[in-house]
């Protein structure tokens, strides 16, 4: 018993808290009450949040300008301002043979 927990655990009083008690006092009815260990799971949780949220922020944000940029495009097109197209072909290498003939 070093620890002054095991100590009032056991049903000791330290000598620290013997000596603040008033004269007369019966030490049997004497109740030590200790404060409970920190919880860590509200700030962990806390931090997910903030975490969850901001990532979610940023998917908005990079959501809301495809769609302005791809609306101004729209507009610009339809409007004779700028071309935009998509060349979807591929180039494909013609093989040996055909390069013989």
């Amino acid at each position: 018993m070093q620890l002054p927990e095991d100590q009032l655990r056991a049903g000791h009083i330290p000598t620290e808290i013997y000596r603040q008690l008033p004269p007369g006092t019966d030490v049997r009815r004497v109740v030590i009450v200790q404060e409970a260990p920190r919880s860590y799971t509200g700030p962990i949780v806390l931090t997910l949040v903030i975490t969850a949220g901001a990532v979610t922020v940023l998917l908005v944000i990079a959501f809301v300008a495809q769609v302005v940029a791809g609306a101004a495009v729209a507009v610009l097109s339809a409007s004779g301002g700028i071309g935009y197209t998509i060349n979807r072909t591929s180039k494909r290498k013609k093989s040996p043979r055909a390069l013989s003939k």
